[in-house]
């Protein structure tokens, strides 16, 4: 026989299983409502595709490739900036590719980003670092300048080279050029004629 303190127990338990249900039912709909509002789409891709800086360096070499081939870049009245030395005042080493060591992609290429535009020459150059294939093997390589003088504009790219490296220590000039005040290249400006930027290179 049930006594009223049993029937007075159980919809007290009663109660408290609705309200919690019905505040767990509240708690499922503010988040579902929030979810949508928590990673916009678009918003951070699109942000995350503009390139960062004003004249953009690349450097790309066969993938797959156990070699670590370095980019170094001086700007104009600025130090070089390469493996040894990722920053200065203009230029400053994003991605410092090892080949094969330590790297998650085959993948092998190299990037600087220069915080603005200064009028006069800049220098790009490639060194062979490393070779961990056969003896012999030569790696090409694919040098891209592009500028972006102004935010609200796309990068565009000014210079484009394909370079043959053939052995350890060998440093290559790839461009020397200069731009003017507003980032457009000055004609008559691209050669080739070498400087070393990395000390104790061998030419």
């Amino acid at each position: 026989m049930m006594r009223p303190d049993d029937l007075f127990e159980d919809s007290e338990s009663t109660v408290f299983r609705d309200v919690l249900m019905l505040a767990l039912a509240g708690f499922m709909a503010i988040v579902i409502l929030l979810l949508p509002h928590l990673h916009p789409p678009g918003e951070q891709s699109t942000a995350s595709a503009v390139p960062p800086g004003n004249v953009m360096v690349e450097a790309r070499w066969a993938d797959g490739l156990a070699t670590d081939v370095d980019l170094w870049v001086q700007a104009p009245g600025d130090v070089p900036v390469g493996y040894s030395n990722k920053g200065g005042v203009v230029f400053n080493l994003l991605r410092d590719d090892l080949g094969m060591r330590a790297d998650a992609t085959p993948l092998n290429y190299e990037v600087s980003y220069s915080r603005g535009i200064f009028a006069g020459e800049y220098i790009v150059n490639l060194h062979f670092y490393r070779n961990d294939e056969a003896k012999g093997t030569v790696v090409p390589a694919t040098v891209l300048v592009s500028v972006k003088p102004d935010p609200d504009r796309s990068a565009k790219q000014i210079l484009m080279s394909e370079v043959r490296l053939a052995r350890e220590g060998q440093e290559v000039t790839v461009f020397r050029f200069s731009l003017d005040e507003r980032g457009a290249l000055v004609p008559g400006s691209v050669h080739g004629l070498p400087k070393s930027l990395r000390k104790g290179s061998k030419a």
